[in-house]
């Protein structure tokens, strides 16, 4: 009796193990990075460039078709050097050193989609021009001049991911959002392909 309840436990265990294991590897595939580069510029400051694909969730699709905004964030860390990172980390508070927001909206009346980044919109045809859209950024800024020296490019390290910001969803949205990985959508922390152009 004791051995076939021990076998039972391990066969559930096993099968929520596994579960949990393609539940996390389809979540991993919604958001993945195609491109992720950065240069140190002659100021000090880091150039990042960066584009992900990216597949939303049925629910979240329905939500967008609804009206509902989806806001997306795109987050860059400082990782290296080590010393310039801890001092930036003190003094933002943990925060990411730098982070760049899209709005995703569809537009009934016109069937397009919209994306946003601050006060600049481009309008696309289909949601999967849309999401392209989404995370791709040239040559965006971060970091103050004189942060980094431009001459060891060598010495500087970085990582950027893309998140939907479940705290922009409207409240009821919000606590759907809470444990469900329908609502959830993040890339891991991408290393940055630092160029030298020296």
């Amino acid at each position: 009796m004791t051995v076939s309840i021990t076998r039972c436990l391990r066969s559930i265990s096993l099968a929520l193990c596994l579960f949990f294991c393609a539940a996390a590897a389809a979540q991993a595939d919604s958001i993945a990075p195609r491109r992720a580069e950065a240069e140190v510029a002659q100021d000090g400051t880091l150039s990042v460039s960066t584009r992900f694909q990216t597949k939303l969730t049925p629910s979240l699709n329905e939500a967008l078709q609804q009206g509902v905004v989806l806001s997306f964030r795109l987050e860059f860390q400082l990782t290296k050097p080590r010393t310039t990172a801890y001092y930036l980390n003190l003094t933002q508070w943990f925060e990411p050193h730098a982070d760049l927001s899209f709005k995703l909206s569809y537009q009934p009346l016109t069937s397009r989609y919209r994306v946003s980044i601050g006060s600049l919109s481009n309008y696309y045809s289909s949601l999967r021009e849309a999401l392209a859209a989404i995370g791709a950024i040239q040559g965006w800024r971060v970091l103050k001049p004189g942060t980094l020296d431009p001459r060891r490019p060598s010495q500087v390290a970085g990582q950027v991911r893309l998140l939907l910001d479940i705290s922009e969803l409207p409240k009821p949205f919000q606590m759907n959002a809470l444990g469900s990985s329908d609502w959830s959508l993040e890339s891991d922390w991408v290393r940055l392909d630092v160029k030298d152009n020296n």
